[in-house]
């Protein structure tokens, strides 16, 4: 990765939550994730590219997962995320 990876993926970076906030997905600036699910912390990791409002993620064990943002709204293969409001 080149360039300023902040800036690069400031559309999606912070924490991704399922309605029921079961699945949380860290996207971080570096281009890194990390995903939990239930109590099983960093259940997946791996990186990711945008590319405009597409999410290209490749986890560790070399499994793929493409996304879209719309409205705000992360939909990540069969996943619906909402970005997890920040407390003041």
């Amino acid at each position: 990765m080149t360039g300023n990876t902040e800036e690069c993926h400031a559309d999606v970076v912070g924490m991704w939550v399922t309605e029921d906030g079961h699945i949380r997905q860290e996207s971080r600036a570096d281009g890194r994730y990390v995903e939990a699910r239930g109590t099983r912390h960093s259940a997946c990791t791996g990186h990711y590219t945008v590319t405009g409002g597409h999410i290209d993620c490749v986890d560790d064990s070399g499994f793929t997962a493409t996304g879209d943002i719309r409205d705000g709204v992360l939909h990540h293969e069969h996943l619906v995320l909402y970005r997890e409001e920040q407390q003041a």
